[in-house]
């Protein structure tokens, strides 16, 4: 394995890496910094959740920047404004021992007037999502002209959130783009239409364990119970794993505040996270749970997309999700930067043939629990 030195990254953002605990490159990580530091390029990208994509891309990006221009040079489209702030931010992190690159996050669900107000500042990276971007081009508040590098981040998921119309749109303002890269954890068919008409034909294409989908390092479970048993046996989970911090996935927003509810009732630190919280009362949720007075989140598929806690042990499925893609990107919450973690799910009987599905389709191996009276 080589070193972040040897990738060709600056010493100033080794340094940044270091802070952060960040030693040794993944396998993306490997592959695609030294592609990305030649020069101008297409790629695509294809890895797990929680491979650490955002680095790979975001230290040749740091490092193609030049801090003498007061002018964007740099945009990264994402899916959810919770994913945008998260890249902002941990850019920023790894310029903490260069020159200062100025990195602003904008999406909706926030007063587009302040967006625009921190726009005039310098602003060398734009993080956005894909509907506020067209807003605030729309109003010629944000320049794309001098940009030269444009990445899809979770590329996947953006197009399962109706995005597709939207990432034509900005692709047509940015078509000239010497740099276009796409990441994305999989590959669906509508993912190969935007690669074909919006990348060159001779992409660099770089692919890290996709035959293993999902994470090796995630422990897969289930167990078999009756719909109106499904809170006893998470009560009994949750005993189980002690202090530990996790997330509980259901399919509806309904479902999601009735858990939660259910929960804080058996005395269990937790809240709800779903589409229909206004952007404060997201907010308010996600700061409790990353300074930890909140042990639990209870949350729905769409809402806890680029969730990226620290050391979440387990994530838990009271509701099995619509998709074998959404099982991927819901168990790829735990298990992040080498760690280990555990998939647990509640099924009836009926729903076990969805795990052999899982099975088949994801190359996993479910192991059956008991449960405990």
């Amino acid at each position: 394995m080589k070193s972040f030195e040897e990738l060709g990254v600056q010493n100033g953002f080794i340094k940044g890496l270091a802070e952060l605990g960040i030693i040794e490159p993944t396998d993306i990580q490997e592959r695609v910094i030294p592609v990305l530091l030649e020069g101008a390029t297409h790629l695509i990208g294809q890895a797990q959740t929680g491979t650490g994509k955002t680095a790979a891309f975001g230290l040749p990006l740091l490092q193609q920047i030049d801090p003498n221009l007061n002018e964007i040079q740099g945009l990264i489209l994402c899916p959810t404004r919770e994913l945008g702030q998260q890249v902002a931010k941990q850019l920023f992190k790894f310029t903490k021992f260069s020159e200062k690159i100025f990195v602003e996050a904008v999406y909706g669900g926030e007063h587009i007037d302040r967006q625009i107000s921190n726009l005039q500042r310098t602003t060398h990276i734009v993080v956005a999502t894909p509907g506020r971007l067209i807003d605030l081009v729309k109003r010629k508040a944000v320049d794309l002209r001098n940009v030269k590098t444009v990445i899809l981040d979770e590329a996947d998921e953006m197009l399962s959130m109706g995005f597709k119309k939207e990432l034509d749109e900005i692709m047509s303002f940015v078509s000239k783009v010497e740099s276009k890269w796409l990441f994305s954890a999989t590959m669906p068919s509508g993912i190969q239409d935007i690669i074909k008409k919006h990348m060159s034909a001779d992409s660099i294409r770089i692919e890290v364990n996709t035959k293993d989908v999902v994470n090796k390092k995630i422990t897969h479970q289930y167990i078999v119970c009756e719909d109106n048993e499904k809170l006893h046996v998470l009560l009994q989970f949750l005993k189980s794993e002690h202090k530990n911090r996790g997330v509980i996935f259901c399919r509806t927003k309904v479902m999601a505040q009735k858990l939660a509810k259910q929960l804080i009732a058996k005395n269990v630190a937790t809240d709800a996270l779903h589409g229909d919280l206004l952007q404060k009362e997201r907010d308010k949720v996600m700061r409790a749970f990353k300074n930890e007075s909140l042990q639990i989140l209870v949350a729905t598929d769409v809402a806890a997309r680029g969730i990226d806690i620290a050391g979440l042990s387990y994530v838990a499925h009271y509701q099995l999700p619509e998709s074998d893609e959404y099982y991927t990107h819901r168990s790829g919450r735990t298990a992040r930067a080498g760690k280990e973690g555990v998939s647990f799910c509640l099924v009836n009987t009926k729903e076990v043939k969805v795990l052999r599905n899982y099975e088949r389709t994801l190359g996993i191996g479910f192991k059956q629990l008991r449960e405990t009276k």
